[in-house]
């Protein structure tokens, strides 16, 4: 809901697992999760789109373990602890299910969330995200060659991420520290079985950028195992780039979550 006196989100913190998890309500309707990437906070992720996704929906956006107002812990940084703290977080809302929108590390908590919590997610966007290491392009796990990648944020994305970081954090001096959590998190993602995807029962939008870190292929993978889904490339995207193809993004993710279960018409672009 939306604070009726000033027009501004519900903000408020959630004890779950040891953490004060920060989150943000915004407008009314059916609820729908946002889950922002790896550095990023619920602004630098979805700034451009909650207007619009507010309109329809009771958003409910998150900032997860040691990202932008939630401080990091000595717990592990891992998925399954990921999932089950914005289960956790639900519960405490009194949201039975939702639909959840995640952005790459976000998108891989997001479907974490299905397969750990089947019940409590009805559809899900998972954006630029992969379920094994080597969904990657091998130039994003090479310190030496993705400096110079075209698929990887600028300098200027990076010090933006720095710089939010540093005005919202509880400890803003701990962003190298947690940089280096959260990369050997992705570095050391083992995956998910084929079996664990075929088990997502949620109606499923997978969209990468076509010059994403996630291969085409890959992505088109994840498509054929997940029961419902349906698949979207962006076109002249880069993986930071996809935020901002909200022309291009947002219809296709207000379609989805329009849609009935067993409704998937079939892959996009």
């Amino acid at each position: 809901m939306t604070n009726s006196s000033n027009g501004r989100p519900d903000t408020g913190y959630a004890r779950v697992a040891g953490l004060d998890m920060y989150y943000e309500v915004h407008g009314t309707g059916r609820p729908l999760v946002l889950l922002h990437g790896g550095l990023l906070t619920i602004g630098l992720t979805f700034g451009a789109m909650l207007p619009t996704l507010a309109a329809n929906h009771r958003v409910i956006a998150v900032e997860l373990q040691g990202h932008g107002r939630t401080a990091d812990t000595g717990r592990e940084l891992g998925f399954d602890h990921l999932a089950d703290d914005v289960d956790a977080l639900l519960d405490q809302l009194g949201v039975a299910t939702a639909d959840v929108f995640g952005f790459s590390l976000g998108g891989l908590v997001a479907l974490r969330l299905a397969m750990r919590h089947p019940a409590r997610v009805e559809r899900l966007v998972v954006a630029a995200a992969h379920y094994r290491l080597d969904g990657y392009y091998p130039e994003i796990l090479d310190p030496a060659r993705y400096a110079t990648s075209t698929r990887m944020p600028t300098a200027e994305e990076f010090a933006e991420m720095r710089a939010e970081y540093e005005r919202v954090a509880p400890d803003p001096g701990h962003f190298e520290a947690f940089a280096a959590k959260a990369s050997a998190l992705i570095s050391g993602f083992e995956g998910w079985a084929d079996a664990e995807l075929r088990a997502v029962d949620a109606r499923t939008l997978v969209v990468i950028g076509d010059t994403d870190f996630v291969r085409v292929e890959h992505a088109a993978r994840m498509r054929e195992l997940i029961p419902e889904a349906s698949l979207a490339v962006l076109p002249d995207t880069t993986h930071t780039g996809l935020l901002r193809r909200t022309d291009l993004l947002l219809p296709m993710v207000e379609t989805v979550l329009a849609e009935r279960a067993g409704a998937v018409t079939g892959g996009v672009g």
